[in-house]
């Protein structure tokens, strides 16, 4: 099969974000300045440099009590910082509760029943017992072709790692079972490591 986006699939389901896949979820947590906080999951997330750390999340829609975007992007807008969560398999049901389009006077935290803890380096709230938290300063949002479509970056200048996740000095991902996003409505769970050593 061959198609091109511009003139459909003609499949029941658009497979693209099926293709590119697991991609890790970005947990984005903000502040709006009105002090209302927000988390919401981001799909089309990733690390993007090392020196400085660097990540990077996309926005795809808008909601109607925003100007074209959605809370997150409009309170990083406000703010220049913004916290990237780390998903695990146990808190899933949770990560769901946040993606539903509520309204901006909603805080995800409170509507998930997840705990919430203040970053050290941003006013920004984070998730508590995330294994992993970054706290970003904003860089750059960048407008990309399409209706509503930011690509948003951000420097990481603090990291929190959650103990029980450190073995050995090691961060180690079995300790915690990363949530990574499929196509459609599905997701995988990070369940098994293997090693490969780079040609010198």
């Amino acid at each position: 099969m061959f198609y091109t986006p511009k003139d459909g699939h003609g499949l029941p389901h658009n497979p693209f974000n099926a293709i590119v896949t697991p991609r890790p979820i970005g947990w984005i947590s903000t502040r709006s300045a009105d002090g209302v906080n927000n988390l919401a999951p981001y799909s089309f997330f990733n690390a993007v440099a090392y020196d400085p750390p660097q990540v990077m999340f996309a926005s795809t829609s808008a909601k109607d009590d925003q100007n074209g975007t959605k809370d997150s992007v409009a309170n990083i807008l406000d703010s220049g910082v913004l916290c990237v969560n780390v998903v695990e398999y146990a808190m899933r049901d949770a990560m769901n509760a946040t993606s539903g389009p509520w309204g901006k006077e909603v805080d995800e935290f409170a509507h998930a029943g997840i705990e919430v803890a203040e970053c050290k380096t941003i006013p920004c709230p984070r998730v508590a017992r995330a294994p992993a938290a970054l706290e970003c300063k904003l860089t750059q949002i960048v407008t990309l072709p399409g209706a509503n479509n930011r690509a948003v970056f951000g420097e990481v200048i603090g990291v929190h790692l959650r103990d029980d996740c450190l073995v050995d000095g090691v961060f180690d991902v079995t300790t915690f079972t990363p949530l990574s996003r499929l196509g459609y409505r599905d997701y995988s769970a990070v369940g098994e490591v293997f090693s490969l050593q780079r040609p010198e």
